[in-house]
């Protein structure tokens, strides 16, 4: 079981608590448009998968040396953030597993693009991508990278995933590390 931080992770733990699986977690940055930092031209994980919006790319003109600057920022701080969150544990095996990316919502679906290109160059066997919020538009082009797309809801309009929350505040890193190490085996010291 895989998770993308901030909100991802508590939606990942509850996942990871009813499968009886293991948790761990991703790291997925959005990569914004120049004039637009908030409007995602596509994301980047730690080991460097990347997703690109290419209408996005064309409508808002990114330079090839924008694109490959802001991507090499954005790969460090996953590095380092997926580091940090870990505390020193390895990554989990995933080859020939099943893996399930979750995630708080999907909105363009960029940074679970990339966490799916991300995982599938481990060679798993499957790949499935849960969600409780995503627009229809944006499961059925994810349907192309991963094996299964489940979206418990799938509004229309959509207009931002935290509208179908209550309480949407950012989780804190602390946060995510308490919750990943509860699901981690205690060591005897």
């Amino acid at each position: 079981m895989l998770a993308i931080p901030r909100g991802g992770v508590p939606v990942a733990a509850e996942a990871a608590r009813a499968l009886e699986a293991e948790l761990d977690v991703m790291v997925a940055r959005k990569l914004g448009a120049p004039s637009q930092p908030e409007l995602a031209i596509g994301a980047v994980t730690a080991s460097g998968a990347h997703y690109l919006n290419e209408d996005v790319l064309r409508e808002v003109g990114v330079t090839p040396g924008f694109l490959r600057a802001i991507t090499a920022q954005a790969v460090e701080e996953a590095r380092r953030q997926e580091e940090r969150l870990r505390t020193g544990r390895p990554p989990p095996r995933v080859a020939d597993r099943v893996v399930v990316l979750v995630d708080d919502g999907l909105a363009t679906g960029a940074t679970m693009g990339a966490a799916i290109r991300s995982v599938r160059q481990k060679m798993p066997r499957r790949i499935v991508v849960g969600v409780p919020v995503a627009p229809p538009s944006t499961c059925a082009a994810l349907r192309a990278e991963a094996d299964e797309i489940i979206a418990v809801e799938q509004p229309e309009p959509f207009l931002a995933v935290g509208m179908h929350y209550v309480d949407f505040r950012p989780v804190g890193e602390s946060e995510i590390r308490e919750l990943l190490q509860s699901f981690w085996p205690k060591t005897e010291g």
